[in-house]
């Protein structure tokens, strides 16, 4: 018994130290396709498909009550107080949740991150635009440096 104690004491220590470690989570998930197998990842790769991810609202029953986690509410708060200060701040909900994550962000990378949100659908519209294997690969490359670079600086 008290082994079990010691090892249960041991692994509830180490998860928040593991868990600290971890990334932010991120809703950018890419669809990658390798020797022919399809993968997912929140990483990119050459050629990768960005998916929508963006999670549903709580779901309805059928007498019309609304059923939404804490989260939800949450979500939708920030929405409203989104919507309410947009005259002042000019940002939808979406760009000051995001400014709010990358304010802890070096000046050099907020920097950075402006740039590449400049950058990344320029070069989405060059990939979908190339004609021939050589420059879709050539865009495809580009992308992905693009996309690694936004990733590695954390504009997530």
């Amino acid at each position: 018994m008290n082994k079990r104690f010691v090892i249960v004491a041991m692994l509830t220590a180490s998860v928040p130290a593991i868990a600290t470690n971890l990334p932010p989570p991120s809703r950018t998930v890419y669809k990658c396709e390798v020797d022919g197998k399809v993968h997912y990842s929140d990483s990119p790769c050459v050629g990768a498909q960005k998916v929508d991810v963006t999670p549903t609202r709580g779901m309805n029953k059928s007498t019309g009550r609304e059923l939404t986690g804490s989260d939800v509410r949450r979500e939708v708060f920030r929405d409203q107080l989104s919507d309410a200060v947009r005259p002042i701040t000019g940002m939808n909900a979406q760009q000051l949740d995001q400014a709010g994550r990358r304010m802890k962000l070096s000046s050099e990378a907020q920097v950075a991150c402006r740039q590449l949100d400049q950058a990344l659908p320029l070069a989405e519209q060059a990939e979908r635009a190339a004609q021939g294997s050589s420059a879709l690969k050539a865009q495809q490359l580009e992308l992905f440096k693009l996309r690694k670079r936004y990733r590695e600086l954390g504009c997530d």
